[in-house]
């Protein structure tokens, strides 16, 4: 019976540190790799968070967010609008990211504004992702909707790709990839980026069921994430060295990558949720409303867990 006890106990005992492995879901956009930073360097480990990140994109990685095969990711705050208003109960736990240039919509370079794309073949992602919000935003604010071009649905890494082999007419795309269209002018040009049309702000978000049995391991996660980045500015070389592997990338190309983002200290991280998180999340819910990707509309503030500061 003894025997039995101790066995049983065994057994809860693996079953509770197994519940505390953060499933962490991302893409390879240059603004999430610190993350993957914080894993390669060691910083995870340290800090006693057992880390298994999965390349996933949106669309299957909201599914599996709903399902619990992640209990965390790295995304937008349109995309988790979208999550939220679908009932997937996740909550952002910390501010990853702006892009600054980083996100962009290419063209044809006989194509010169926005209104030139109406009736135009654009590669773009689907609806719910950062690329589809981004192309209705500019659109929109150019006199055209989503309904004026004519959509392929594509991924960043595909779309980029298709573009310079000359597919298409456009293509919404982020970094490390719009980087292939900089290098290639004869094939298109960059018209406009999210230095133009600052819409892409990416956050940590967890699953809420996940935060109620582990916030320790969460406020672990979240601490690592900035050490992260307090390596990139220690050791700038080895980190943009690091984390280029992940994307295919040497240092030097994922340092170029990496200055078309801004990185969000803990600093920035209180002054946007105290100053700027209900403006945009308000006005993000507005497009996504209106270009029918959402029917529910969350308010901002239960969007947010701001414990893990």
């Amino acid at each position: 019976m003894r025997l039995l006890v101790l066995i049983l106990a065994a057994g809860l005992a693996f079953a509770a540190h197994a519940q505390e492995k953060v499933v962490l879901g991302m893409s390879g956009w240059t603004g999430f790799q610190p993350l993957k930073l914080a894993e390669l360097a060691g910083i995870f480990k340290k800090n006693g968070v057992d880390m298994e990140i999965r390349f996933i994109p949106p669309v299957q990685r909201s599914a599996a967010l709903a399902a619990g095969a992640l209990n965390a990711a790295a995304t937008t705050v349109d995309q988790h609008i979208v999550w939220t208003s679908a009932g997937i109960p996740t909550v952002q736990v910390a501010l990853i990211d702006k892009s600054n240039g980083g996100d962009g919509l290419v063209v044809r370079n006989n194509l010169n504004s926005i209104k030139d794309l109406k009736g135009k073949t654009v590669a773009v992602d689907g609806p719910g992702t950062v690329q589809h919000f981004m192309l209705s935003y500019i659109l929109e604010k150019n006199g055209l909707t989503i309904h004026d071009v004519i959509r392929v649905t594509m991924g960043a890494q595909p779309a980029a790709q298709s573009f310079v082999t000359g597919s298409h007419d456009a293509a919404v795309t982020y970094e490390p990839y719009l980087s292939t269209v900089r290098a290639k002018p004869d094939a298109g040009k960059i018209l406009v980026t999210s230095k133009d049309y600052p819409v892409v702000i990416d956050v940590l978000v967890f699953r809420k069921d996940f935060i109620a049995k582990n916030p320790n391991i969460v406020k672990a996660t979240v601490d690592s994430f900035f050490e992260a980045l307090e390596m990139i500015k220690r050791e700038p070389a080895k980190s943009y060295e690091m984390m280029g592997s992940t994307v295919k990338q040497a240092g030097d190309a994922f340092a170029k990558s990496a200055s078309f983002i801004t990185w969000q200290d803990r600093n920035a991280k209180k002054a946007y949720y105290a100053k700027e998180h209900q403006a945009f999340t308000e006005f993000a819910l507005k497009v996504l409303k209106f270009n029918r990707v959402i029917q529910k509309e969350p308010s901002a503030k239960e969007m947010i867990d701001l414990r893990f500061q």
